[in-house]
């Protein structure tokens, strides 16, 4: 299927290669949108007619089903649309989220779609009705589950490839349609040989899948609009090409704004030598915005942490500090690290990284009493200054 899947990409879609570009993220979904419709639309009418000439509640729930995923295909499109707005001053970095606005409307569309079926396939089980066996309905149903196959895996392939959630989504949800619709044949098949109520149970099973895939699908896209955790293979990539910069040998409290897929707005500080002429500095950080927001396709900031690398003293105090803060449970990382006051009554200045999962006041304040416990061991005459930093992604 990869080579039919290629075609469609280069038949249709210009500078296909080029996903970091929004105008062929616009494509890749419009492509995404048409094929979804299409086969939708084909599959819609060969369930209504089945469903409809066997009176089949399992089989209508299900063309009903493909309706929705037919009109998400039709929101697909216009959603993508409407986030490759350009920016203004109401929304300076796009619109980039109505993406995910548009994929929580079609979901709760899909919850309320499955609450009313299950109360029809249950009303179904209660009341049975016959559903006589038919070959010309049964083929027609057959061939809805290539297309439907066919359908899922073409949107997995382009989601992946622009990394499109609300895609992938949509390919999940085809995944789960694929399961419904080989229940429906399979129920067409038993109802042959019984007079049980099968197709309301069918049904109940259809809308229980709808009823799942709307929560999912609502789930995920929440995950988003609250603000989900970036991607680590991202915040990998953004420290390793910010490290590879001439004079940055540190880099901590990264922030990552997501204003939408392919719209990252990032936020780090770099620790660099503080005897090094500022000027040159600039240069340096200036460099690496352009050049690694351009690569990773983000708008990125860069703050500058000066530091004093030089002094013996203040590298061996580091080292033991690190020794000390490496077997207290919670804590990151540090950075910041500088060094007050005279032989007699040094002051340690510092912050620490701590897990999301230890940053609330009762473990924050276990923390910081091992830290200074720790800074005892190294010296009963130091003290210490620790601010506590929470990572965000």
């Amino acid at each position: 299927m990869k080579i039919i899947f290629d075609f469609l990409i280069k038949k249709f879609i210009k500078n296909h290669s080029n996903v970091s570009s929004q105008e062929v993220r616009q494509s890749y979904g419009w492509l995404g949108g048409i094929v979804g419709f299409i086969i939708n639309t084909t599959i819609l009418i060969l369930e209504l007619i089945v469903g409809l000439f066997l009176n089949s509640i399992s089989i209508t729930a299900d063309a009903v089903h493909n309706l929705t995923d037919a009109v998400s295909s039709i929101i697909t499109i216009i959603s993508f649309k409407l986030a490759n707005r350009p920016a203004d001053s109401k929304h300076p970095f796009g619109y980039g989220r109505v993406e995910y606005i548009t994929s929580l409307l079609f979901s709760l569309s899909i919850l309320i779609v499955g609450y009313e079926f299950i109360r029809s396939s249950i009303s179904r089980v209660l009341n049975p009705v016959s559903i006589p066996f038919n070959m010309v309905a049964f083929l027609l149903m057959l061939l809805a589950l290539p297309l439907q196959i066919f359908l899922a895996r073409f949107t997995k392939y382009i989601g992946t490839k622009i990394n499109s959630s609300a895609l992938k989504a949509a390919a999940v949800e085809y995944l789960t349609d694929i399961l419904v619709l080989s229940m429906v044949i399979i129920s067409l098949i038993i109802s042959r040989f019984t007079n049980l109520p099968v197709d309301g149970y069918a049904g109940i099973v259809v809308s229980l899948f709808i009823l799942h895939s709307g929560f999912v699908l609502c789930k995920e896209t929440l995950d988003y609009i609250l603000g989900k955790a970036p991607d680590k293979e991202l915040v990998k990539n953004i420290y390793t090409e910010v490290l590879s910069y001439k004079y940055i040998t540190g880099v901590h409290d990264l922030i990552i704004h997501n204003y939408g897929p392919g719209r990252y707005m990032v936020s780090l500080h770099a620790e660099v030598p503080c005897d090094i002429p500022i000027m040159r500095i600039h240069d340096v950080i200036d460099k690496a915005e352009k050049e690694v927001g351009e690569k990773l396709n983000l708008c990125l900031v860069i703050h500058m942490d000066p530091f004093k690398s030089d002094s013996p003293d203040v590298i061996f105090l580091k080292k033991q500090l690190n020794n000390e803060l490496s077997v207290i449970k919670g804590i990151q990382s540090m950075h910041d690290f500088r060094v007050v006051g005279d032989v007699d009554a040094k002051t340690l200045i510092f912050d620490v990284v701590v897990d999301k999962l230890y940053y609330n006041e009762k473990a924050k304040g276990v923390i910081l009493m091992k830290i200074e416990e720790g800074v005892k061991n190294i010296s009963p005459q130091h003290r210490c200054i620790v601010t506590m930093d929470q990572d965000f992604y």
